[in-house]
């Protein structure tokens, strides 16, 4: 099993995320989630099969979520508004992110992990 890892490597979480992977001897693909920002389609795929409420996505704790006032906007916001928020920048999406394809963790949480993740 290959695992995709979208992340911002110079996000703390993100590294521990990353010596969790390496540490279990876990196979990923990593993705670089402002370089390569996910398109809409694809974080409408991930919110549907995380089973999380679209709101989770956000990385509330960041400068670009105050600087757009983005607690307003997706306050109301359809899960198809907030994936193009999401899409416009990578630094408002919640990291990081890992799919197998079926299932979807955001964040770090290594007793998540722990139950996701290790085969």
């Amino acid at each position: 099993m290959e695992l995709t890892f979208y992340w911002y490597p110079n996000c703390s979480t993100c590294k521990k995320a990353k010596n969790w992977l390496d540490d279990n001897k876990l196979r990923y693909n990593s993705i670089h989630m402002v370089e390569e920002t996910p398109s809409e389609e694809i974080l409408l795929e991930l919110m549907s099969k995380s089973n999380l409420p679209a709101k989770k996505f956000f990385n509330t704790s960041g400068k670009v979520y105050r600087e757009l006032n983005m607690k307003d906007k997706i306050k109301d916001a359809t899960k198809e508004e907030m994936a193009s928020y999401l899409a416009s920048n990578g630094m408002l999406i919640k990291r990081p992110i890992i799919t197998d394809g079926e299932q979807v963790t955001v964040g770090f949480n290594e007793a998540i992990y722990n139950e996701t993740w290790r085969t």
